[in-house]
Formats: structure tokens, C-alpha cells, sequence
């Protein structure tokens, strides 16, 4: 019998699958048929600066993911997504300075994640 080498990477990603599903349904109570399907971007880099490859970061204490989502309106698709370290700690910052306020980096993020979700529709169509 062989044992199945398990990557820390792919757990947190199933975990993260797990998760946006999870979003996704109380979304979909929410939003009803606004939430037509939902999307994991995995690029290689954060999308909020496109610098800094996703790790997991400390927070108190404790080894954690920042996963967030964002609901790209034109199709209705729920974008899941993590962050790096930095950026995730800027957005905690401001929030605590300015709870429910957006940043500039938020617009950032989205926009980011909008290209390369319709760079994934248009791989698709390939």
C-alpha cells in the first residue's frame, strides 16, 4: 500500500474550494439568480499588487490564508481569490481605521481579477 503524499498547497487549496462554495450558496440566498457560478483564481501572483506570490501569514500567532471573494457583476460569477501577506495586511489597516470604506487597492484587486477571468473564459473558447 502506498501513502499519499499530501502538499500543504493543495490542501489549502481544497480547503479554499471548500470555502468559496460555502460563499457562493449564501451568495446565491442572497443575490438569488444575480449569482449565476463561481471561479478560484489561482494565478501565480497576488492580484491586489501582482508582485508577491500568495503564502500563508501569521496572524495572532497562527499560520492563515486571506481568502476574500468578489462577485464580478457583468456575469454574475462569485471570484474567489487569496492575497499576500501585504496586501492583506494593508486591507486589515485601513479597515480598522475605516470599517466598510474600500480602498484604492480593492479597485485595484478587482480589476485585476476581472482581466484574468475573462483571459479564463477566453483560454476556453482557444
Amino acid at each position: 500500500m502506498s501513502a499519499k503524499r499530501h502538499n500543504h498547497q493543495d490542501d489549502s487549496r481544497s480547503e479554499a474550494d471548500k470555502i468559496l462554495e460555502m460563499m457562493y450558496r449564501q451568495g446565491k440566498a442572497q443575490f438569488g439568480d444575480a449569482m449565476k457560478s463561481f471561479w478560484f483564481y489561482d494565478g501565480d501572483f497576488c492580484p491586489g499588487c501582482l508582485a508577491r506570490p500568495v503564502d500563508k501569514m501569521k496572524i495572532k500567532g497562527e499560520d492563515a490564508l486571506s481568502i476574500n471573494g468578489f462577485i464580478y457583476r457583468p456575469r454574475g460569477v462569485l471570484i474567489g481569490y487569496f492575497l499576500c501577506e501585504v496586501c492583506a495586511n494593508h486591507i486589515f489597516k485601513e479597515a480598522a481605521k475605516n470599517p466598510f470604506k474600500e480602498t484604492p487597492l480593492h479597485a485595484d484587486i478587482e480589476r485585476n481579477l476581472a482581466e484574468a477571468y475573462r483571459r479564463y473564459l477566453s483560454s476556453l473558447d482557444a
